[in-house]
Parts: structure tokens; C-alpha cells; sequence
């Protein structure tokens, strides 16, 4: 009894300084996903006689991970709608499949020469992680106002958050099934195994989306729908990881099916989920900061500010490919490069993989924690002086 009091109270104390931080940063007029990571290494900092004073059991945190991935994966999939996609949304996926692709093998690379990540699954992790984008924690500041560069990078958030939930925990099942020491002839033994993963995966979530859909197309209860859409995601995810499958993939092929689909009431669902997977912000981001220890050295700090500007370089380099036919100015191009905040999808995949116990994933987990903070300070600087970048929006 006396351990349960002791993290109750934990996560009362982490939740108050959390609401306390979110109150300042809507005042300050900056993203509350700044100074909550801040507050979760401060409070890492903190000890008392030799120990954190803020601290929870590893069960605890890898229950708190999978309900925060789940949740995150079926509510970002569940705005993914094939019928609103457009001429800007055909340009915006491709500059999420090209900056995925130049992401894979040139961060790949660069993680492997300025971190020494010699296991190339690893560092291809980071890669695919960092592709991922949130604009909607810095473009919230433009209160409504209407541009096709701001309407870009909310598409693109959108869509490249399932590709930056999915990919890394895909490479992740190759390599435990590879093995971390690539061999040629290992890698097509597992072809087959792997396959049968995304194939269990995709099953799985059509099938509780089959069922448990087929329900709630017709009868909606206010009571009971958000609690068996809530339900459904975490047995899609179960189901599959129990048979096999990749239970991301299951979650994300369920959001993808309630998204694409008549529910009744689907909207107010919708709006349910998306509240569940906030509120579940403040807890991911102060935990990430709290668990991922930034090493205390002027070489980390100076290495991962260089990666982060090849990132950046990469992700220029894709708007170039992209918008080449396009009439996009230099100075919109530049704004879309600079605004690539990571948001509540990479914090919570950063603190899954804290639950993980693979060679050099301390390392990508300190690099992640950099790139959370350097992409959203970047990102909070460049809103700042939209109006020289994109002129007056509407």
C-alpha cells in the first residue's frame, strides 16, 4: 500500500507541474511541449539522498508507453481520410515518402559516423523517427489564419506520423528476427517470418475493426462507444502481438478503418479520442525527460546540433525534389524546412523504446531527447517571424 501511495503521488506531482507548465507556455505564447520536457529533466535532476525523488517501476512505464502508443497511432491514423486528398495532399505525400527514403540512408549513415551507432538497424530507428513531424504544436499559434504552406505542413504531419510510428518498430522486428550482425543469407531466412508479421498485423486489425465496427455503424452510446473504441484499439494491438503480428501495424490498420468508414457519431469519437491522446501529453512528455538523461559533456551537445543540421539539410533537400515544379518561394521553402517540430507520436515511441534493453538505444534515446527540444525551439523562433517568410496570412 505504501508504494502505490508513494507513485500515486508521483504522478499527481508530475500531472500538477505539468497543468502549472501548459498554463505558462499558453501565456508566453509557446508550445507547452517545450517546458514540459524541461520540467522532466529538471525533475530528473532533482535527488534526495542519492535518489531521484521522482520514480516508477519498469512495469509501470512500459504499461503507460503501449496505452499511450496505442492510443496516439489510432487517433493520428484515424484522421488519415482517402477521400480528402487533394492535389497539395498527392504533393504533401510525396515530400513525406522522399524525406522518409533520404532520412533512412543519409541520417542512417551520418548517426553511424558522428554517434558511432555500428548497428545500422539502430540508427535506421532514429532515421525513420526523425521524419516524423507535429505542426500542430507550433501552428496553434496562427489562431486560424489560412496560408498553403501552414495547410502543407498540417497535411504532412498528418500523414507522416503512421510511416514514423510504424517504421521503426518494423525495423525493430526485423532486427531481433536478423539479428544485429546482418548476414545475407540470415536476412532472406527471415523474409517470410517477417511478412507473415505485417500480414498477422493487418489481420488483426481488420478483424476487431469488423466486428467491433459493425456495432457501432448503427447504435451509439454515449456511455459505451468511446469506451469500445478504446477497446478495440488496445485488443487490435494485443490480438496480433499474441499471434505474432505487429501490434502497431494492427492499431494503425484500425485507425485507418474507422477513418475511412460510416460510425454514427463518428465525429464526437473522433473528438474523444483526440482529448484521450492529449491528455496523455503531459504525462509522455515529462516521463521522456525524466527517463532519457542527457549526458552532461559539451561533445554531445556539439555532435548532435551537427546531425541536427544535416537533418535539416536533408529535410531542405526534399522540399527542393518536391516542390520543384512549384511555385513555392525560396523564403516558403525555407519555412517549411525549418518547421519540423517533433511532437506527442516521437515522445511516445522515445519512451517505449526506453522499456527496451538493445545495445545503442541509450544513445538514440539521448539523440531523440536533443532533437525533440533543438526542432520545436527552432520551430517556436521561425513562427516568431512568419510574416518575413510568408508575408500576411488570412
Amino acid at each position: 500500500m505504501d508504494a502505490a501511495i508513494v507513485y500515486l503521488t508521483s504522478i499527481g506531482i508530475v500531472l500538477l507541474f505539468g497543468i502549472i507548465c501548459t498554463i505558462i507556455a499558453s501565456k508566453m505564447k509557446i508550445p507547452n511541449v517545450l517546458l514540459l520536457l524541461v520540467l522532466g529533466i529538471v525533475m530528473s535532476r532533482v535527488r534526495y539522498n542519492g535518489d531521484k525523488i521522482i520514480s516508477f517501476p519498469s512495469t509501470f512505464l512500459t504499461a503507460i508507453s503501449i496505452l499511450a502508443l496505442v492510443m496516439i497511432i489510432f487517433d493520428s491514423c484515424s484522421r488519415f481520410k482517402l477521400k480528402d486528398f487533394n492535389n497539395l495532399s498527392l504533393k504533401t505525400l510525396k515530400m513525406v515518402v522522399v524525406n522518409l527514403l533520404l532520412n533512412l540512408v543519409i541520417l542512417t549513415f551520418f548517426m553511424y559516423v558522428i554517434f558511432g551507432i555500428k548497428n545500422i538497424f539502430i540508427a535506421a530507428v532514429f532515421a525513420a523517427m526523425m521524419s516524423g513531424t507535429a505542426a500542430e504544436t507550433v501552428l496553434a499559434m496562427f489562431q486560424g489564419r489560412k496560408n498553403r504552406v501552414l495547410e502543407f505542413l498540417e497535411i504532412e504531419s498528418i500523414l507522416n506520423t503512421p510511416f514514423m510510428v510504424l517504421i521503426p518498430f518494423m525495423i525493430i522486428d526485423l532486427m531481433s528476427s536478423v539479428g544485429a550482425q546482418m548476414a545475407v543469407s540470415r536476412f532472406i531466412e527471415q523474409i517470410a517470418p517477417f511478412i507473415q508479421q505485417i500480414v498477422t498485423g493487418i489481420g488483426a486489425g481488420i478483424l476487431v475493426g469488423i466486428i467491433v465496427f459493425k456495432f457501432m455503424r448503427k447504435h451509439y452510446s454515449e456511455n459505451l462507444s468511446p469506451v469500445a473504441m478504446i477497446t478495440a484499439a488496445i485488443l487490435a494491438y494485443v490480438m496480433a502481438e499474441r499471434l505474432g503480428g505487429s501490434g502497431v501495424l494492427s492499431v494503425t490498420t484500425l485507425g485507418l478503418f474507422f477513418g475511412n468508414i460510416y460510425i454514427k457519431e463518428k465525429w464526437k469519437l473522433s473528438q474523444f479520442s483526440g482529448m484521450l491522446a492529449n491528455s496523455l501529453e503531459i504525462l509522455v512528455f515529462v516521463l521522456v525527460g525524466l527517463v532519457v538523461i542527457l549526458p552532461q559533456n559539451y561533445g554531445f551537445f556539439v555532435r548532435s546540433l551537427v546531425l541536427f543540421i544535416v537533418f535539416l539539410l536533408v529535410r531542405y533537400l526534399s522540399v527542393l525534389i518536391v516542390t520543384r515544379k512549384e511555385d513555392f518561394t525560396i523564403k516558403e521553402k525555407l519555412f517549411i524546412t525549418l518547421n519540423a517540430p517533433k511532437g506527442i507520436a516521437l515522445a511516445t515511441i522515445a519512451f517505449t523504446l526506453t522499456t527496451l534493453d538493445i545495445a545503442g538505444i541509450s544513445t538514440v534515446l539521448e539523440v531523440t531527447l536533443a532533437f525533440l527540444l533543438y526542432s520545436i525551439l527552432l520551430s517556436t523562433i521561425t513562427v516568431k517571424f512568419s510574416e518575413y517568410f510568408l508575408g500576411t496570412t488570412k
